[in-house]
């Protein structure tokens, strides 16, 4: 499930704004709220979520869009407008990558699917755990366990 090899390298559409992590993903995951779909066009959104220290900018100057605000932030290609990644400080400073822009992404895969009360009954991610909301912050640590077990 997370055997990237390291560091995992991406980029976004047009390839002006680019990005490392230096460590393994600490979860993936698919959310279907209405908000993700909105920005992503899509289904569903795909994170990768690392460590706020093992992510960098490699080239370019991200802002933000979307959702902003204390807790989390959105940010985009400035010349694209590709939606790159989320910055969430509540869960110790994490990152939300969208994997599909990994040079290669072939290896992650969601291992759990959130908001599914909003989910479009077409779509149907392989994730191995499912929550109609957002997992609580007791199933959010026994999942990164699970997670980190399952590597």
């Amino acid at each position: 499930m997370n055997d990237a090899p390291l560091p995992v390298t991406g980029a976004c559409r047009c390839g002006q704004t680019t990005f490392e992590v230096s460590a393994p993903a600490v979860m993936t995951s698919a959310c279907h709220c209405r908000g993700c779909q909105r920005m992503s066009a899509s289904a569903f959104s795909l994170s990768a979520m690392f460590p706020a220290t093992a992510f960098r900018i490699t080239k370019g100057s991200p802002v933000k869009g979307g959702s902003q605000g204390p807790d989390l932030d959105h940010f985009f290609c400035p010349s694209c407008k590709t939606w790159m990644f989320t910055r969430i400080v509540a869960w110790n400073d994490v990152i939300n990558l969208r994997p599909t822009l990994f040079d290669d992404p072939r290896w992650c895969r969601p291992f759990m699917e959130t908001m599914t009360r909003e989910k479009l009954p077409w779509a149907e991610p392989p994730a191995e755990h499912s929550f109609a909301g957002y997992p609580t912050a007791g199933e959010f640590e026994m999942l990164l366990a699970a997670f980190a077990r399952s590597v």
